[in-house]
């Protein structure tokens, strides 16, 4: 799994620390919410491995929407830089950071 989305959105915010994202997914059958911050992946809605280098994200799920938020993430009042992205939409700002 070396240049997975999942591994790509993780790279993205340990480049880019005062982000969080937060994707909305399809993993085998289910939605699920997974916050990305600082490299390391965590599921807003299931359990999570311990292991922080797990990734939460397989490489068959489904990405239905990506929303950049600035840090630190408070679910009760996210402070939204962009919503409703797209993985194509989203692969200029993952250029952008290498």
């Amino acid at each position: 799994m070396t240049d997975s989305l999942a591994r790509r959105l993780e790279q993205y915010t340990s480049r880019r620390p005062q982000e969080v994202l937060i994707v909305t997914a399809q993993i085998a059958g289910e939605e699920d919410q997974v916050a990305i911050f600082k490299g390391y992946s965590s599921s807003l809605m299931r359990p999570t491995a311990f292991d922080p280098d797990v990734t939460v994200l397989p490489d068959e799920a489904k990405i239905i929407a990506i929303d950049r938020v600035a840090s630190p993430y408070n679910p009760e009042s996210p402070r939204y830089i962009q919503q409703g992205l797209t993985w194509e939409t989203i692969q200029p700002l993952l250029s952008e950071v290498g």
